[in-house]
């Protein structure tokens, strides 16, 4: 049976979030030791404007609580060429994963956790 791909309209966040939500993991709590962190976004902004030809970038990460379905993590990038995106895109988020002390303590929903190992 094949599963249905296509909505009538613009995909909502509500769906996306839906759509998300159908996971074993309730939430996700993020911690970070926020200076040395921003200290190492702050060089991986650097480091993808050296390496990419990006027009603009913003990155955004949450702290606390994060349900399943909600957004964690925001990374924009322009760029004349959407192959300069793509790679800068996922460059950026694998130097977050590995060289930014941001760590997620996984919640399930019988209150049971373990720690995220950033790969």
């Amino acid at each position: 049976m094949s599963k249905k791909v296509f909505i009538e309209g613009a995909i909502s966040p509500e769906f996306i979030a839906e759509s998300i939500a159908e996971n074993v993991v309730k939430a996700i709590e993020y911690t970070a030791y926020e200076e040395m962190a921003n200290e190492a976004l702050t060089a991986v902004r650097e480091k993808a404007f050296a390496e990419f030809d990006l027009v603009c970038m913003h990155i955004y990460h949450s702290l606390g609580v994060v349900k399943a379905g909600e957004i964690c993590l925001f990374v924009f990038v322009s760029a004349g060429h959407r192959t300069s995106v793509y790679k800068a895109t996922e460059a950026i988020v694998n130097w977050i994963k590995t060289d930014v002390p941001i760590f997620g303590k996984e919640i399930f929903e019988n209150e049971d956790f373990i720690w995220k190992q950033n790969k």
